[in-house]
């Protein structure tokens, strides 16, 4: 009877100005067992053994802590406990909470709430005023546990933790008072450092429900705060009004309610359910559809789509410019989409040249062949082409850097609403960059970044590759077949690439037809899986054009076969 005098009395007289912390001799905790000094008693927060002054028993570790509370020169704010009426909040609310208002007349003009530390001891007080809507603290606030943690057991089924101290007690009364409710300690900006120091405590119930403010600091810390526990244990609550105040204040609790019941385990950043896609699951502008400008290629890969990364790839002089100059008239003429060019080896006269021989059938990127029209002809073809103000080329030369690379074509998808952009070529980019002692890391790096870009942007990016130098005796100049393990670099191409498509040609062949024949081979179709050789174009000197041909050299085996 005596001891429960008076541990109650204890709790209910002025703290003293210091107080000695230790370990328990009774339940052996570590720092729980506190001597005050004024009178010399004592109390284990843990155990809640309370032993009268000359009582005391040896203690292993002793720390002298200074203490600020209410009646200290720290902590010198105090007022009383009643209705919080200017939110709505009842008088036992804020008795639960220990917060106390100051009034001038019948108007409220201050909150008061009250922070513990982690063994119940009132460490700080932070102020709100109500006209200006300022907070300031006094005491220790840095050091005390979340508002409200010293009133709610060690453990539970349900905490709920909020953005302020009013949307906890709001929470709290919204809740029927059946559940525990913290609070953060100083909005958004605090919550993920607030609540990883009481992990251990949140840690301890089976579900922790964030109610956070409905703006976008308050969604973005709630999933940083998530992040924190194991999966299936954080709950975020999707409000539709701004917080839990606002519930209260305008009577919804039933829909509060619900909010809270119906709250959504976290799913870390890039998880989704596909339930979620719904009708979008059929939007055309994810992906955008344009057919090749050859039949053969378009019956294997139902043509190219944007959010794609398409790489070509071939030996040198087999034919990638002339077939990168087709696509991008092709596009120009089929679409109304915009279209960005990054031709790192030539300059933007030169591209403009070559996308109007396409339109004009004629080699005009040739000077002596230019020559031969008038400025009014060569004007008509570059208003039909880069005229039109659909063509943006970059305008550079020297090394540069990936993230230079990558701004520029998220510029162009993004500001100049390019859905097609052309990058010629992948080696060029890495071989210019500083301190490139490891080739293969540096295209790893640059095709992860390269396909993130597609995937954020929805543009369909045509990538240009070379081929390392084959072994043995025949190289691709003479034809040699095409594969994966031929591209020069590294396997990031081939894995990050939707589709990747091979030029041969035997440049070295007697037959002038064969050497001017390019063979379009497919390596990889993620669309559709199709693989292998799909179309055979011819280029034309005269026109510099490439057309789709039967190929004559299978006609010719056919033939032979059925004569057999």
């Amino acid at each position: 009877m005596l001891n429960t005098l008076f541990e109650k009395l204890s709790r209910r007289l002025p703290v003293p100005n210091t107080y000695t912390k230790g370990s328990c001799p009774d339940c052996s905790s570590s720092d729980a067992y506190t001597t005050y000094h004024v009178d010399g008693h004592s109390y284990c927060f843990s155990c809640e053994t309370f032993t009268p002054s000359g009582e005391n028993k040896t203690m292993e570790t002793q720390k002298v802590v200074e203490i600020t509370n209410n009646s200290s020169s720290t902590l010198k704010s105090s007022g009383i406990i009643d209705a919080i009426s200017d939110r709505k909040i009842a008088k036992d609310t804020a008795r639960v909470y220990n917060t106390q208002i100051k009034k001038t007349g019948s108007m409220i003009t201050h909150h008061i709430y009250q922070y513990f530390d982690k063994n119940g001891v009132h460490i700080a007080n932070k102020i709100r005023e109500v006209q200006s809507k300022k907070f300031w603290s006094e005491g220790n606030l840095s050091s005390s546990a979340l508002f409200g943690q010293n009133i709610f057991g060690k453990s539970g089924k349900y905490i709920t933790v909020c953005e302020g101290e009013i949307d906890a007690m709001s929470a709290y009364e919204l809740l029927g008072s059946k559940w525990p409710v913290v609070s953060i300690k100083n909005g958004a900006a605090s919550a993920l450092e607030n609540c990883r120091s009481a992990f251990e405590y949140l840690n301890k119930f089976d579900k922790v429900v964030l109610c956070f403010d409905n703006d976008k600091p308050g969604k973005e810390a709630a999933l940083k705060v998530a992040e924190l526990f194991e999966p299936n244990k954080c709950l975020i609550m999707n409000m539709e009004l701004k917080d839990a105040n606002e519930y209260l204040k305008t009577n919804q609790r039933e829909k509060f309610n619900s909010t809270w019941w119906n709250s959504k385990t976290f799913t870390p950043a890039g998880i989704r359910n596909l339930a979620d896609l719904g009708d979008t699951l059929y939007d055309e502008k994810y992906c955008e559809t344009v057919a090749y400008p050859w039949q053969g290629l378009n019956d294997k890969t139902y043509g190219m789509r944007t959010g794609e990364l398409v790489t070509f790839t071939s030996g040198a002089g087999m034919g990638k410019s002339s077939i990168i100059r087709e696509l991008m008239h092709h596009i120009m003429s089929n679409t109304k989409d915009n279209i960005g060019v990054l031709a790192m080896e030539e300059n933007i006269r030169n591209t403009a040249f070559n996308l109007m021989s396409v339109e004009a059938n004629q080699r005009l990127y040739i000077k002596e062949v230019r020559d031969q029209f008038s400025k009014e002809q060569l004007r008509e073809w570059q208003d039909k082409t880069v005229g039109t103000g659909r063509f943006f080329a970059f305008d550079h030369f020297g090394s540069i850097s990936n993230d230079e690379i990558l701004s520029r074509i998220r510029f162009m998808s993004k500001a100049l609403g390019c859905k097609w952009i052309m990058l010629d070529h992948l080696s060029i980019l890495v071989s210019g960059q500083e301190d490139n002692g490891d080739e293969r890391k540096s295209i790893d790096i640059l095709m992860t970044k390269l396909r993130s870009l597609v995937e954020e942007t929805n543009i369909g990016l045509l990538l240009v590759s070379h081929l390392r130098r084959p072994s043995g005796d025949r190289g691709h100049e003479d034809g040699r077949e095409v594969s994966l393990s031929h591209l020069r670099g590294s396997a990031s191409i081939a894995h990050l690439s939707d589709s990747v498509v091979a030029l041969e040609r035997n440049q070295q062949a007697d037959d002038p037809v064969e050497a001017n024949t390019t063979t379009i081979r497919i390596l990889k179709n993620r669309y559709t899986g199709e693989t292998g050789v799909c179309s055979r174009l011819h280029y034309d000197k005269e026109s510099g054009r490439m057309t789709e041909i039967s190929n004559p050299f299978m006609e010719n085996e056919e033939d032979d076969n059925s004569n057999s």
